[in-house]
């Protein structure tokens, strides 16, 4: 077994709480869960809606992502948290299959929670894995 790389991203959303941007070991990557925060303005008030939180979100994934030589194409599952499920999660639905190669959807889980870190409306976590 390989050792652990632990990846912080310079231009990644400043984190919210103690926790490494990803953990990679043997080609897998595991990505903490990112915030629809604005990594230029990390103070800036949050997107309003679900569809906007999801697409800054989706940002920041890539940037962290990015930031390893890894895309949206890499990752296996995906974990997704909503603290408004039956009001946002069709909304979510059909805005979801828009970040991937059609027909190349991620595994996925999404769950309804009753908060979420800076107040946020979706938080999203991913595995992925390195080609090779």
């Amino acid at each position: 077994m390989s050792d652990f790389l632990h990846h912080m991203i310079a231009s990644g959303p400043r984190p919210v709480a103690p926790f490494s941007h990803a953990v990679e070991s043997d080609g897998w990557v595991f990505v903490t869960g990112q915030m629809p925060t604005d990594p230029a303005a990390p103070e800036a008030p949050l997107p309003e809606g679900i569809e906007a939180q999801t697409r800054r979100v989706v940002d920041n994934l890539r940037i962290v992502l990015g930031g390893i030589g890894l895309g949206l194409e890499h990752v296996t599952m995906a974990r997704i948290y909503l603290t408004q499920f039956e009001r946002d999660y069709a909304a979510l639905n059909a805005l979801w299959p828009s970040f991937f190669e059609v027909g190349k959807l991620p595994a996925r889980t999404t769950v309804g929670v009753t908060a979420l870190a800076v107040g946020a409306l979706v938080e999203i976590d991913l595995v992925a894995r390195r080609p090779g």
